[in-house]
């Protein structure tokens, strides 16, 4: 065939996309920082841990006092950092946190930082936790765990924001960015937005739920209720506890703080959630070594 004879390819037609390209997504996790054996055992282990720092007064008999959590939380804040720095070091021993991926937490993390004090918690407007969203979403599980901590460790040095509350803002933080990673990863385009702005509704009020549970054994069963039937009762059955610690999130929190936090949530995922997720993306690509990887 003379070259005058070969057909010319067709302009207007999509090129299609390599069978390996096509099914990147599911097959390689769809994370610019691929999780490990090694990294899945650290993060469950710290969650076990960090979930029995929060809930142990359900199934141990505690004292009711307005001294709450002021003393173990300097040991919590101790347990946390070698955990981080364990799953760190794991997902590195497996390649899949480098150094490029540290100074992207870094950065994400002082950013973070900064947002934090634009909405202050007045009404519940909180500006940290759509970032974190977003990117658990794009660098993963293990990485979105990391910079749940970091970001709310920042930003609580940089808003004197240090307290016996700190560990345990940190440790729902880091859930937040670690069910992000989690999420479903075939959704893409609008889907994948509307699906982040419902989990960051949901992560809305799980947040104002732990946080609560952080410290109502001590202060509701302090008297500081009045009638004291939604305090916490030592010794009591554990669907009794959890019935009245329902009610009491509801009363307290749930229709205020949390709802205001779920509103900001799904409102900044929805207007800015395409354009930095491109971005997330971007830079994940340019920074990644793995040229299989790149190419998602």
């Amino acid at each position: 065939m003379s070259l005058r004879e070969r057909p010319r390819a067709d302009a207007s037609r999509p090129t299609p996309r390599s069978p390996a390209a096509a099914d990147l997504v599911a097959t390689l996790g769809g994370t610019a920082v691929r999780m490990g054996p090694w990294t899945a055992v650290a993060l469950v282990v710290a969650s076990v841990a960090g979930l029995a720092m929060f809930a142990w007064p359900l199934f141990v008999q505690a004292a009711p006092t307005g001294a709450g959590h002021a003393v173990d939380a300097p040991y919590v804040f101790a347990a946390v950092l070698p955990l981080l720095v364990v799953i760190v070091l794991a997902s590195m021993a497996e390649g899949g946190m480098d150094s490029k991926a540290l100074a992207m937490l870094g950065v994400l993390s002082a950013v973070n930082a900064a947002m934090r004090p634009l909405g202050a918690g007045t009404a519940g407007i909180e500006t940290v936790f759509f970032l974190l969203v977003l990117a658990g979403r794009v660098f993963g599980p293990g990485f979105g765990f990391v910079l749940g901590c970091t970001s709310m460790f920042a930003s609580a040095l940089l808003t004197a924001g240090v307290g016996p509350w700190l560990p345990f803002q940190m440790l729902t933080s880091a859930w937040i960015g670690l069910g992000a990673g989690l999420l479903p990863r075939r959704a893409r385009g609008r889907g994948e937005v509307a699906m982040l702005a419902v989990y960051g509704v949901l992560a809305a009020y799980l947040f104002g739920a732990l946080m609560n549970l952080w410290f109502w054994p001590f202060v509701a069963g302090a008297g500081s209720l009045g009638d004291g039937t939604l305090a916490y009762v030592p010794g009591a059955p554990l669907l009794d506890n959890l019935h009245r610690f329902g009610v009491f999130t509801l009363v307290t929190s749930t229709g205020g703080w949390d709802t205001g936090r779920a509103i900001t949530n799904a409102v900044a995922i929805a207007l800015l959630g395409p354009a930095v997720l491109a971005t997330l993306r971007r830079a994940a690509r340019k920074a990644s070594y793995d040229p299989v990887r790149a190419r998602d």
